[in-house]
Protein backbone atom coordinates (compact mmCIF):
# COMPACT_ATOMS: atom_id res chain seq x y z
CA UNK A 1 0.00 0.00 0.00
CA UNK A 2 2.98 2.02 0.38
CA UNK A 3 3.60 2.75 -2.99
CA UNK A 4 -0.43 4.56 -3.15
CA UNK A 5 -0.08 8.64 -2.50
CA UNK A 6 -3.85 8.07 -1.05
CA UNK A 7 -4.17 4.41 0.50
CA UNK A 8 -7.64 2.60 1.09
CA UNK A 9 -7.41 2.92 4.68
CA UNK A 10 -4.95 4.95 7.13
CA UNK A 11 -4.70 4.32 10.59
CA UNK A 12 -4.82 7.28 12.59
CA UNK A 13 -4.12 8.74 16.00
CA UNK A 14 -6.54 11.27 16.95
CA UNK A 15 -6.31 11.99 20.60
CA UNK A 16 -4.47 10.76 23.80
CA UNK A 17 -3.72 7.17 22.39
CA UNK A 18 -0.21 7.26 22.73
CA UNK A 19 -0.27 8.76 26.30
CA UNK A 20 -3.29 6.11 27.40
CA UNK A 21 -0.72 3.20 26.21
CA UNK A 22 2.61 4.68 28.24
CA UNK A 23 -0.15 4.90 30.88
CA UNK A 24 -1.04 0.97 30.52
CA UNK A 25 2.63 -0.03 30.27
CA UNK A 26 3.66 2.15 33.17
CA UNK A 27 0.98 1.49 35.56
CA UNK A 28 2.18 -1.82 35.80
CA UNK A 29 -0.98 -3.33 34.20
CA UNK A 30 -0.23 -4.14 31.01
CA UNK A 31 -2.29 -8.06 30.66
CA UNK A 32 -6.08 -7.27 30.13
CA UNK A 33 -8.99 -6.23 32.21
CA UNK A 34 -7.30 -3.21 33.69
CA UNK A 35 -8.31 0.21 33.79
CA UNK A 36 -8.76 0.86 30.32
CA UNK A 37 -10.56 -2.20 29.72
CA UNK A 38 -13.38 -0.93 32.15
CA UNK A 39 -13.83 2.28 30.47
CA UNK A 40 -14.03 0.97 26.86
CA UNK A 41 -16.83 -1.50 28.12
CA UNK A 42 -17.83 1.33 30.01
CA UNK A 43 -18.44 3.33 27.39
CA UNK A 44 -19.48 0.87 24.74
CA UNK A 45 -22.38 -0.12 27.21
CA UNK A 46 -23.50 3.25 27.66
CA UNK A 47 -23.71 3.21 23.83
CA UNK A 48 -25.29 0.08 23.37
CA UNK A 49 -28.55 0.22 25.74
CA UNK A 50 -26.19 -0.64 29.20
CA UNK A 51 -25.57 -4.57 28.11
CA UNK A 52 -22.83 -5.88 29.51
CA UNK A 53 -20.24 -5.53 26.78
CA UNK A 54 -16.77 -7.15 26.92
CA UNK A 55 -13.69 -6.27 25.33
CA UNK A 56 -12.50 -9.25 22.84
CA UNK A 57 -9.09 -10.12 20.69
CA UNK A 58 -11.29 -9.59 17.58
CA UNK A 59 -14.74 -9.32 16.35
CA UNK A 60 -13.93 -13.72 14.87
CA UNK A 61 -13.28 -14.66 18.71
CA UNK A 62 -16.46 -12.55 19.73
CA UNK A 63 -18.26 -14.72 17.38
CA UNK A 64 -16.82 -17.75 18.23
CA UNK A 65 -17.90 -16.84 22.05
CA UNK A 66 -20.79 -16.74 20.60
CA UNK A 67 -21.00 -20.36 18.97
CA UNK A 68 -20.32 -21.37 22.70
CA UNK A 69 -22.76 -19.44 24.56
CA UNK A 70 -25.45 -20.79 21.57
CA UNK A 71 -23.90 -24.33 22.56
CA UNK A 72 -23.40 -25.55 18.72
CA UNK A 73 -22.43 -28.35 17.97
CA UNK A 74 -22.00 -30.86 15.09
CA UNK A 75 -25.36 -31.07 12.92
CA UNK A 76 -26.71 -27.61 13.89
CA UNK A 77 -27.56 -24.95 11.15
CA UNK A 78 -26.65 -21.27 11.56
CA UNK A 79 -28.24 -18.90 8.91
CA UNK A 80 -25.99 -16.53 7.47
CA UNK A 81 -25.65 -13.78 4.37
CA UNK A 82 -24.00 -15.09 1.98
CA UNK A 83 -22.69 -11.73 1.37
CA UNK A 84 -20.39 -11.47 4.56
CA UNK A 85 -16.84 -11.92 6.01
CA UNK A 86 -15.80 -14.80 6.36
CA UNK A 87 -15.87 -15.81 10.22
CA UNK A 88 -19.35 -14.43 10.55
CA UNK A 89 -19.70 -18.06 9.05
CA UNK A 90 -16.44 -19.63 10.13
CA UNK A 91 -17.36 -18.89 13.74
CA UNK A 92 -19.81 -21.29 13.88
CA UNK A 93 -18.44 -24.18 11.79
CA UNK A 94 -15.67 -24.50 13.89
CA UNK A 95 -17.87 -25.83 16.62
CA UNK A 96 -19.23 -27.67 14.23
CA UNK A 97 -22.34 -26.02 13.06
CA UNK A 98 -23.65 -26.16 9.27
CA UNK A 99 -23.73 -22.20 7.68
CA UNK A 100 -27.18 -22.07 5.36
CA UNK A 101 -26.55 -19.57 2.98
CA UNK A 102 -29.05 -16.44 2.20
CA UNK A 103 -28.44 -14.03 -1.04
CA UNK A 104 -28.64 -10.65 -0.18
CA UNK A 105 -31.18 -7.69 -0.68
CA UNK A 106 -30.07 -5.60 -3.86
CA UNK A 107 -30.84 -2.00 -2.07
CA UNK A 108 -28.57 -2.18 1.00
CA UNK A 109 -26.47 -5.79 0.34
CA UNK A 110 -28.04 -7.41 3.96
CA UNK A 111 -29.48 -10.86 4.80
CA UNK A 112 -33.06 -10.82 2.63
CA UNK A 113 -35.40 -11.15 4.70
CA UNK A 114 -37.86 -12.41 2.38
CA UNK A 115 -35.99 -15.52 2.00
CA UNK A 116 -35.16 -16.40 5.53
CA UNK A 117 -38.15 -18.27 6.48
CA UNK A 118 -37.95 -21.14 3.89
CA UNK A 119 -34.46 -21.43 5.02
CA UNK A 120 -35.12 -22.25 8.91
CA UNK A 121 -35.47 -26.41 9.82
CA UNK A 122 -35.53 -27.85 12.96
CA UNK A 123 -31.74 -27.87 12.92
CA UNK A 124 -31.02 -24.08 13.23
CA UNK A 125 -30.08 -22.62 16.16
CA UNK A 126 -29.42 -19.31 15.02
CA UNK A 127 -29.69 -16.46 12.35
CA UNK A 128 -26.84 -14.29 12.09
CA UNK A 129 -27.07 -10.87 10.36
CA UNK A 130 -24.54 -8.46 8.99
CA UNK A 131 -25.46 -5.05 8.93
CA UNK A 132 -23.38 -4.28 5.78
CA UNK A 133 -21.87 -0.59 5.71
CA UNK A 134 -23.25 -0.17 9.00
CA UNK A 135 -26.91 0.12 7.20
CA UNK A 136 -29.00 -2.07 9.33
CA UNK A 137 -31.18 -5.01 8.24
CA UNK A 138 -34.89 -5.11 8.22
CA UNK A 139 -35.21 -6.08 12.01
CA UNK A 140 -38.90 -5.76 12.26
CA UNK A 141 -39.54 -8.82 9.23
CA UNK A 142 -36.18 -10.53 10.85
CA UNK A 143 -37.32 -10.07 14.72
CA UNK A 144 -40.70 -11.74 13.62
CA UNK A 145 -39.73 -14.54 12.03
CA UNK A 146 -37.22 -15.28 15.10
CA UNK A 147 -39.85 -14.67 17.37
CA UNK A 148 -42.22 -17.42 15.27
CA UNK A 149 -39.57 -20.04 15.16
CA UNK A 150 -37.81 -19.82 18.78
CA UNK A 151 -34.46 -19.15 16.47
CA UNK A 152 -32.07 -16.28 18.47
CA UNK A 153 -30.72 -13.92 16.63
CA UNK A 154 -26.73 -13.01 16.64
CA UNK A 155 -25.89 -9.46 15.09
CA UNK A 156 -22.49 -9.14 13.53
CA UNK A 157 -21.99 -5.51 14.21
CA UNK A 158 -18.37 -5.04 13.10
CA UNK A 159 -19.42 -2.18 10.76
CA UNK A 160 -22.30 -0.92 12.71
CA UNK A 161 -21.43 0.67 15.75
CA UNK A 162 -23.59 3.99 16.40
CA UNK A 163 -26.14 2.95 13.61
CA UNK A 164 -29.65 3.00 14.62
CA UNK A 165 -32.78 0.94 13.23
CA UNK A 166 -35.70 2.86 13.87
CA UNK A 167 -34.08 4.65 16.43
CA UNK A 168 -32.96 1.69 18.32
CA UNK A 169 -28.99 1.17 18.28
CA UNK A 170 -27.55 -1.72 16.25
CA UNK A 171 -26.13 -4.08 18.15
CA UNK A 172 -29.24 -4.44 20.77
CA UNK A 173 -31.34 -6.41 18.72
CA UNK A 174 -29.99 -9.76 18.95
CA UNK A 175 -29.53 -12.42 21.82
CA UNK A 176 -25.77 -11.41 20.99
CA UNK A 177 -24.13 -9.05 19.06
CA UNK A 178 -20.24 -8.66 18.22
CA UNK A 179 -17.70 -5.80 17.51
CA UNK A 180 -14.62 -5.15 15.60
CA UNK A 181 -11.74 -2.67 16.29
CA UNK A 182 -9.73 -3.93 13.41
CA UNK A 183 -7.56 -1.15 11.83
CA UNK A 184 -10.10 -0.81 8.92
CA UNK A 185 -13.16 0.10 11.66
CA UNK A 186 -14.25 3.76 12.39
CA UNK A 187 -12.33 3.10 15.86
CA UNK A 188 -9.56 0.94 15.99
CA UNK A 189 -7.06 -0.58 18.04
CA UNK A 190 -5.20 -2.63 15.36
CA UNK A 191 -6.99 -5.70 16.04
CA UNK A 192 -9.77 -5.98 18.89
CA UNK A 193 -13.56 -6.50 19.26
CA UNK A 194 -16.48 -6.59 21.91
CA UNK A 195 -18.81 -9.14 22.86
CA UNK A 196 -22.27 -7.18 23.38
CA UNK A 197 -24.47 -9.86 25.89
CA UNK A 198 -28.15 -8.62 25.31
CA UNK A 199 -29.21 -11.42 27.85
CA UNK A 200 -28.50 -10.82 31.69
CA UNK A 201 -28.79 -14.31 32.50
CA UNK A 202 -25.54 -14.67 30.03
CA UNK A 203 -23.29 -12.58 31.27
CA UNK A 204 -21.59 -14.78 34.00
CA UNK A 205 -20.92 -17.79 31.84
CA UNK A 206 -19.39 -15.08 28.94
CA UNK A 207 -16.84 -13.49 31.09
CA UNK A 208 -15.95 -17.01 32.13
CA UNK A 209 -15.63 -18.77 28.61
CA UNK A 210 -13.21 -15.10 28.00
CA UNK A 211 -11.16 -16.30 30.77
CA UNK A 212 -10.13 -19.67 29.61
CA UNK A 213 -12.62 -21.39 31.01
CA UNK A 214 -11.88 -20.15 35.07
CA UNK A 215 -14.01 -17.41 37.19
CA UNK A 216 -11.12 -15.28 37.35
CA UNK A 217 -13.13 -12.46 36.94
CA UNK A 218 -15.46 -13.14 40.00
CA UNK A 219 -12.15 -13.79 42.36
CA UNK A 220 -10.73 -9.98 40.81
CA UNK A 221 -14.42 -8.79 42.46
CA UNK A 222 -13.85 -10.69 45.42
CA UNK A 223 -16.54 -12.72 45.30
CA UNK A 224 -14.45 -16.28 45.62
CA UNK A 225 -11.03 -16.76 47.42
CA UNK A 226 -9.62 -18.41 44.52
CA UNK A 227 -10.07 -19.09 40.56
CA UNK A 228 -10.20 -22.62 39.01
CA UNK A 229 -11.39 -24.16 35.95
CA UNK A 230 -15.36 -24.08 35.53
CA UNK A 231 -15.98 -24.25 31.98
CA UNK A 232 -14.66 -24.63 28.54
CA UNK A 233 -13.25 -21.33 27.13
CA UNK A 234 -10.47 -19.69 25.51
CA UNK A 235 -7.78 -16.55 25.78
CA UNK A 236 -10.28 -13.94 24.46
CA UNK A 237 -8.93 -11.39 26.10
CA UNK A 238 -6.96 -8.50 24.74
CA UNK A 239 -4.21 -6.63 26.74
CA UNK A 240 -4.32 -3.49 28.10
CA UNK A 241 -2.56 -2.22 25.81
CA UNK A 242 -4.57 -2.52 23.35
CA UNK A 243 -7.71 -1.37 25.35
CA UNK A 244 -5.41 1.79 26.20
CA UNK A 245 -4.96 2.50 22.72
CA UNK A 246 -8.85 2.13 21.82
CA UNK A 247 -10.15 3.79 24.86
CA UNK A 248 -8.81 7.03 23.72
CA UNK A 249 -10.20 6.47 20.14
CA UNK A 250 -13.75 5.61 22.20
CA UNK A 251 -13.19 8.58 24.14
CA UNK A 252 -12.62 11.00 20.67
CA UNK A 253 -15.98 9.54 19.18
CA UNK A 254 -17.46 12.82 18.21
CA UNK A 255 -14.20 14.16 16.57
CA UNK A 256 -14.00 10.68 14.91
CA UNK A 257 -17.96 10.21 13.93
CA UNK A 258 -18.42 13.98 12.34
CA UNK A 259 -14.92 13.90 9.87
CA UNK A 260 -16.23 9.94 8.76
CA UNK A 261 -19.73 11.58 7.94
CA UNK A 262 -18.44 14.91 6.20
CA UNK A 263 -16.41 12.42 3.63
CA UNK A 264 -19.04 9.93 3.30
CA UNK A 265 -21.96 12.45 2.51
CA UNK A 266 -19.31 14.18 -0.05
CA UNK A 267 -18.73 10.96 -1.98
CA UNK A 268 -22.58 10.87 -1.89
CA UNK A 269 -23.52 14.08 -3.36
CA UNK A 270 -20.44 14.63 -5.90
CA UNK A 271 -20.99 10.75 -7.55
CA UNK A 272 -24.62 11.31 -7.89
CA UNK A 273 -24.82 12.82 -11.10
CA UNK A 274 -21.60 10.94 -12.21
CA UNK A 275 -23.09 7.67 -11.11
CA UNK A 276 -26.18 7.38 -12.31
CA UNK A 277 -24.73 8.52 -16.03
CA UNK A 278 -22.52 5.72 -15.98
CA UNK A 279 -25.08 3.28 -14.77
CA UNK A 280 -23.04 2.87 -11.42
CA UNK A 281 -25.17 2.20 -8.01
CA UNK A 282 -24.28 4.02 -5.01
CA UNK A 283 -25.42 3.29 -1.51
CA UNK A 284 -29.11 3.32 -0.19
CA UNK A 285 -29.63 4.32 3.11
CA UNK A 286 -33.41 3.52 4.16
CA UNK A 287 -35.80 6.72 5.68
CA UNK A 288 -36.04 4.42 9.13
CA UNK A 289 -32.15 3.87 9.23
CA UNK A 290 -28.87 5.90 10.46
CA UNK A 291 -25.23 4.79 9.72
CA UNK A 292 -22.02 5.74 11.03
CA UNK A 293 -19.91 6.05 8.03
CA UNK A 294 -18.31 3.03 7.96
CA UNK A 295 -17.52 2.46 4.36
CA UNK A 296 -18.49 4.20 0.76
CA UNK A 297 -18.74 1.63 -1.80
CA UNK A 298 -20.16 1.51 -5.78
CA UNK A 299 -21.63 -0.96 -7.54
CA UNK A 300 -20.20 -1.23 -10.87
CA UNK A 301 -22.19 -2.55 -14.18
CA UNK A 302 -19.54 -5.50 -14.69
CA UNK A 303 -16.64 -7.00 -13.26
CA UNK A 304 -14.50 -5.72 -16.17
CA UNK A 305 -15.67 -1.72 -15.38
CA UNK A 306 -14.75 -2.54 -11.43
CA UNK A 307 -11.75 -4.11 -12.51
CA UNK A 308 -10.64 -1.28 -15.30
CA UNK A 309 -11.60 1.57 -12.39
CA UNK A 310 -9.86 0.35 -9.33
CA UNK A 311 -6.40 0.25 -12.44
CA UNK A 312 -7.35 3.97 -13.19
CA UNK A 313 -7.13 5.19 -9.64
CA UNK A 314 -4.30 3.31 -9.24
CA UNK A 315 -2.84 5.00 -12.44
CA UNK A 316 -3.63 7.95 -10.06
CA UNK A 317 -1.82 7.37 -7.05
CA UNK A 318 -5.66 6.16 -5.49
CA UNK A 319 -5.81 2.99 -4.08
CA UNK A 320 -10.08 1.47 -4.07
CA UNK A 321 -10.43 -2.04 -3.14
CA UNK A 322 -13.16 -4.43 -3.91
CA UNK A 323 -14.53 -6.64 -0.53
CA UNK A 324 -16.17 -9.63 -0.09
CA UNK A 325 -16.14 -12.55 -2.64
CA UNK A 326 -19.56 -15.15 -1.80
CA UNK A 327 -19.01 -17.30 0.66
CA UNK A 328 -21.56 -20.10 -1.03
CA UNK A 329 -19.07 -19.78 -3.73
CA UNK A 330 -15.66 -20.08 -1.83
CA UNK A 331 -13.61 -23.83 -1.10
CA UNK A 332 -14.98 -24.19 2.03
CA UNK A 333 -18.83 -23.30 1.14
CA UNK A 334 -18.92 -25.70 -1.52
CA UNK A 335 -18.23 -28.03 1.04
CA UNK A 336 -21.26 -27.00 2.77
CA UNK A 337 -23.36 -27.10 -0.92
CA UNK A 338 -22.90 -24.05 -2.32
CA UNK A 339 -23.21 -23.79 -5.99
CA UNK A 340 -23.02 -21.40 -8.64
CA UNK A 341 -26.57 -19.11 -8.92
CA UNK A 342 -27.86 -20.01 -5.10
CA UNK A 343 -27.20 -16.60 -4.31
CA UNK A 344 -27.19 -14.60 -7.70
CA UNK A 345 -27.42 -11.22 -5.77
CA UNK A 346 -24.50 -11.95 -3.66
CA UNK A 347 -22.46 -13.35 -6.80
CA UNK A 348 -22.88 -10.53 -8.38
CA UNK A 349 -22.15 -7.58 -6.27
CA UNK A 350 -18.56 -9.78 -5.70
CA UNK A 351 -17.69 -8.99 -8.74
CA UNK A 352 -19.08 -5.40 -8.88
CA UNK A 353 -18.73 -3.99 -5.66
CA UNK A 354 -15.91 -1.07 -5.03
CA UNK A 355 -14.84 0.64 -2.05
CA UNK A 356 -13.39 4.65 -1.48
CA UNK A 357 -10.61 5.60 1.14
CA UNK A 358 -12.52 6.45 4.17
CA UNK A 359 -10.96 7.31 6.72
CA UNK A 360 -10.96 10.22 9.88
CA UNK A 361 -7.40 11.38 8.40
CA UNK A 362 -8.58 11.44 4.63
CA UNK A 363 -7.14 15.16 3.59
CA UNK A 364 -10.11 17.43 2.31
CA UNK A 365 -7.93 17.69 -0.69
CA UNK A 366 -7.44 13.75 -1.03
CA UNK A 367 -11.23 13.16 -1.40
CA UNK A 368 -11.31 15.91 -3.81
CA UNK A 369 -8.72 14.36 -5.96
CA UNK A 370 -10.52 10.96 -5.67
CA UNK A 371 -13.82 12.30 -6.23
CA UNK A 372 -12.15 13.95 -9.82
CA UNK A 373 -10.16 10.95 -10.69
CA UNK A 374 -13.70 8.99 -10.30
CA UNK A 375 -15.78 11.06 -12.27
CA UNK A 376 -13.44 11.04 -15.23
CA UNK A 377 -13.86 7.85 -15.67
CA UNK A 378 -16.02 6.23 -18.36
CA UNK A 379 -18.10 2.90 -17.78
CA UNK A 380 -18.34 2.33 -21.64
Amino acid sequence: MAAYRIPFNRPSIVGEEIEYVRGAIEGGHSAGDGPFTARCSELLSSWLGGSPTLLTTSCTHALEMCALLLDIKEGDEVIVPSFAFVTTAGAFALHGAKPIFVDIRPDTLNLDETQLREKITERTRAIVVLHYGGIACEMDAIEAISRETGVPIVEDNAHGLLGTYRDQPLGTFGCLATQSFHETKNFICGEGGALVINRADWAERAEILREKGTDRSRFLRGQTDKYTWVDVGSSYLPSEILAAFLCAQLEARDQIQQRRESIWQLYQEELAVWAEGQGIGLPHVPGHCTHPAHLYYMILPTADARSRLIEHLGERGILAVFHYQALHLSQMGNQFGGRAGQCPVAENVGDTLLRLPLYSGLEDSEQAEVIEAVQAFRVG
